[in-house]
């Protein structure tokens, strides 16, 4: 910047708004030609000279004060040309020539004719403006270029529905003043003299600041003097005219009105760009933050819906199992509670998360905004991932418990069957040991010994016997042990005590009968009754209690063939009893045959039989015992297949309900599928008529609760199988969630139809016409088709396609390249290129007059401009400004605005 202050001051400014830097062209001759010209033979009137002297100064000065000076006096400061070359780079923005230091006339002169020369390039054509007579201080000289200064960067580009400058002003302030009364504008000379039309545009812009209705016409200077200083004090207009000159001049001076005229339009004009431009960035910033908001929304529920999954999954997976059935069965219940009251409402929340997504995306798209990518991990598809984990750990779960308590209660089952057969086998060894180690034969005689030895064969048969006993008992304890069983240790050690024992019996038999056998050939032969009773006698002893231990043996069923099979075993036991009662009898004979023969031959016996503890008296009890227990076996299994057949109506109820519920999800799920793809009447019936078959789908739930109860009812009956049915609760409750979020989705999808009909402007018969066609070509009624089909549907609607512009479609519509086009991207594509949205470019436009066509903007200047909030959204959004104008403070408004669309910074 030049200095052009003779004290040398230095200064800096930037380029004024109210300036024009552009060329001028011809009409601006012709609109000169068609002025007053200045002539050098003509005198101006004093009173419009006057006017004019103090219009002009003011105007200068209005200009003047941005390089930091001002003249005072118009035809004596402008002389040495320095601070007219000064005035005309303010008001065009542009540099002109390096002025001359001297004080001498030539170079006075010389830079007077740099300024004519500027304005003469900008298209002005001087009449009998000269040089000298600005330098020699000719005031109507002086205030001609003055005014040729004004026409050009003031008035000239002032233009109303393509009039010239000063028509173009008088129209825009016929324009502006029309609703006014007492207002009649129709010339810039007597029409301003009473003041109201002044006060009329600043009513019309300010209202606040001038109270019109109070104003009267009969008292001009009180309105021009209002006029003036509210236009100097609040609209930073200076004060050019003074209200008694314009009221004591018979015609006011055209020019000095039209001067001050300007002023007024321009602030107004600038005031009206900024306020278009602030409503559009208003809007603009509205749908972000609207969008952002509906970005936090989601962000929130995704973060709250994965991490319920994430604290549920890890209790699913949790299967550490308990002791008892009771605790087990608590842990049903719980998981009951889980599925009825717990995740109903997780369910609801992941619909509508995919729903406020789509929406989401919708409201972007029709925005021309990018599309949302939610935070890493909380993708639709991570959530849906963490859902189908979470549902394989629900059926896992669910599967782990119902085994569970089937081990524990076949676990309590074979436990007690262990202490069962234990207990019956340990009174049968008591004593046994004693009797192998006592030495009774070394004092026996030859006939004792016999009998010794026939004992012993008894006892070894007897030993056999038990045998099968023992390994069922080791094999009882075995299952325990591999089943997990609580006390598996008290078992192991009862099944080892016995085990040991049993060895020891073996062994202790086998030494026994060695010693017996020594003195074989010294006895004599026992008695063959005797042995015959005894032979006979243990197997059948041995046959009662295994009869006993078998009808006093616990038993577990779930079905009715099962009990049924349990019964008809029983039956065939029962057949058995008369045989067995025939062997009891000839059994008993043999030992009262035995007592016949020694009573015949006076043999006196010892009183029992030398080769068996079994006596008459024993088994007559046991087969007593036999005969008490039947009935009782008979009564329970009737009790336990009266049981099965009470359960029996519970599955059959609950198959009935599940083979009616199962089928009817089945259908609306079919029918769902039809209406998305069929979508016959308007959008809003379409909706209206999926709403109302939404209603019907939730008025249905009652069905799915009484089955709930009835499946809890089995349950808790421990019913595990149900042939009735294919359906299980399970499958029914899979079914019912994708059938509510089906036709939620469905729902979206025309919801977010409607916002894209509205949005693009797409009418009925349209949005009818893309349905019908997309439906044709719609091979397989999926809702979307290839890109072959795709292909033949743009043919058919009248694209000429090429590979590439092909290509180029398919990404807008198929961006993810899954191969496949949904009719929402249909629709979105035949309205997209058409659309008038809001653009980055446009948005920058806006900021650059707020920010008074600098390259960056201020945080007061956007305070003074926007609404509050989003004000202040942008400021906490903009980057410093880095170019080279830069000033404390800068916001770098086109970044901002480029990030706003998704794209590269311009």
């Amino acid at each position: 910047m030049v200095d052009y202050h003779a004290a040398n001051q230095s200064y800096q400014y930037g380029p004024s708004s109210a300036g024009n830097g552009a060329g001028g062209g011809g009409s601006m001759g012709d609109y000169m030609a068609q002025e007053d010209d200045w002539d050098r033979d003509l005198l101006l009137d004093p009173a419009w000279e006057k006017q004019q002297r103090k219009t002009f100064t003011a105007w200068c000065n209005s200009h003047l004060r941005k390089a930091g000076t001002q003249i005072e006096n118009i035809d004596e400061d402008f002389r040495d040309g320095l601070k007219l070359m000064l005035l005309l780079e303010v008001i065009s923005g542009e540099r002109l020539p390096k002025p001359e230091r001297g004080k001498m006339r030539v170079h006075k002169i010389n830079n007077v004719n740099k300024a004519l020369d500027f304005i003469a390039s900008k298209g002005v054509k001087l009449v009998s403006i000269g040089a000298e007579e600005i330098v020699d201080g000719n005031a109507k000289m002086t205030l001609g270029m003055i005014w040729t200064i004004i026409l050009r960067f003031a008035i000239q580009d002032i233009s109303v529905e393509e009039t010239s400058a000063k028509e173009g002003l008088l129209l825009w302030c016929q324009r502006k003043t029309a609703p006014y009364k007492n207002v009649n504008v129709q010339n810039f000379h007597i029409s301003w003299k009473d003041g109201l039309a002044f006060n009329a545009l600043i009513h019309r812009h300010r209202p606040e600041l001038i109270e019109y209705d109070k104003l009267r016409k009969d008292d001009p200077v009180t309105n021009l003097n209002n006029a003036f200083e509210v236009a100097e004090k609040y609209l930073d207009i200076p004060k050019m005219l003074d209200a008694e000159d314009i009221v004591g001049t018979l015609r006011p001076d055209e020019k000095a009105i039209m001067t001050y005229v300007s002023c007024f339009y321009h602030a107004f004009s600038g005031a009206q760009k900024a306020e278009t431009a602030a409503n559009r960035i208003c809007k603009v910033l509205a749908v972000n933050q609207e969008n952002e908001h509906l970005m936090e929304d989601y962000e929130k529920l995704a973060s709250d819906l994965l991490e319920w999954i994430r604290r549920t999954i890890p209790w699913l997976e949790d299967r550490v199992p308990q002791k008892t059935i009771q605790e087990m069965q608590q842990k049903l219940e719980d998981f009951r509670d889980y599925r009825r009251v717990h995740k109903p409402p997780k369910v609801q929340e992941k619909c509508q998360l995919e729903i406020n997504f789509n929406t989401l995306q919708t409201k972007l798209r029709l925005s021309n905004r990018p599309a949302f990518m939610p935070s890493e991990g909380k993708m639709v598809s991570d959530i849906n991932n963490g859902w189908q984990h979470l549902e394989q750990a629900e059926k896992g779960y669910e599967e782990w418990l119902l085994n569970e308590i089937r081990r524990l209660e076949r676990l309590d089952h074979l436990a007690e069957k262990f202490r069962q057969k234990a207990s019956i086998h340990e009174a049968w060894t008591d004593g046994k040991e004693a009797m192998l180690k006592h030495r009774d034969y070394e004092t026996a005689t030859l006939s004792d010994i016999k009998a010794l030895i026939r004992k012993h064969e008894a006892f070894e048969s007897d030993l056999a016997a038990h045998q099968d006993r023992v390994e069922q008992i080791a094999a009882i304890a075995q299952e325990l042990n591999e089943l997990d069983y609580y006390d598996s240790h008290n078992v192991n050690t009862r099944c080892q005590k016995i085990c040991d024992q049993w060895d020891a019996l073996g062994s202790l038999t086998h030494s026994r009968r060695e010693a017996l056998e020594k003195t074989e050939k010294q006895l004599e032969a026992i008695d063959q009754l005797h042995l015959e009773y005894a032979k006979r006698a243990a197997p059948f002893n041995n046959w009662m209690e295994s009869a006993m231990e078998d009808l006093q043996d616990m038993f577990i069923v779930h079905t009715i063939e099962e009990i049924e099979g349990l019964i008809s075993a029983h039956d065939q036991f029962k057949s058995t009893l008369p045989d067995a009662d025939r062997e009891r009898e000839a059994i008993l004979a043999i030992h009262k045959e035995a007592q016949r023969i020694a009573e015949s031959n006076h043999i006196k016996l010892s009183g029992s039989n030398p080769y068996t503890t079994v006596t008459p008296q024993i088994i007559n009890s046991k087969w007593e015992k036999v005969q008490q227990l039947v009935p009782k076996r008979d009564h329970a299994l009737l009790e336990e297949q009266s049981k099965q057949q009470s359960n029996e109506p519970r599955r059959r109820q609950f198959a009935s309900q599940a083979n009616v519920v199962g089928p009817w999800i089945q259908t609306k799920m079919e029918e769902i599928g039809r209406i998305s793809i069929e979508m016959n009447g308007t959008l809003e019936d379409q909706l209206s008529h999926l709403k109302q078959y939404e209603r019907s789908i939730v008025d249905y739930k009652p069905n799915l609760d009484l089955l709930e109860q009835q499946h809890q009812l089995i349950q808790e009956a421990l019913i595990f199988d149900n042939k009735h049915t294919n359906y299980t609760m399970e499958h029914i409750r899979v079914g019912w969630e994708q059938l509510l979020t089906t036709i939620a989705r469905t729902i979206n999808e025309v919801e977010n139809q409607i916002l894209t009909r509205d949005a693009k402007g797409i009418s009925q018969e349209q949005m009818q016409e893309f349905r019908a066609s997309f439906n044709h070509f719609d091979k397989k009624q999926t809702g979307s088709m290839d890109s072959d089909d795709f292909r033949a549907l743009l043919i058919s609607t009248g694209y000429s396609l090429g590979d590439a512009e092909f290509n180029r479609i398919m990404s807008l519509v198929d961006p993810n390249h899954s191969g496949l086009v949904t009719f929402q991207a249909f629709i979105d594509f035949m309205s997209r290129e058409t659309t008038d949205t809001d653009t980055a470019d446009q948005v920058i436009a806006s900021f650059k007059v707020l920010a008074g066509d600098k390259n960056f903007i201020t945080a007061e200047e956007l305070r003074r401009e926007l609404p509050p909030d989003q004000a202040e959204y942008c400021i906490a959004r903009m980057a410093p400004y880095q170019g080279p104008d830069a000033v404390p403070g800068a916001l770098d408004y086109k970044s901002f605005s480029t990030a706003l669309y998704g794209e590269s910074d311009l």
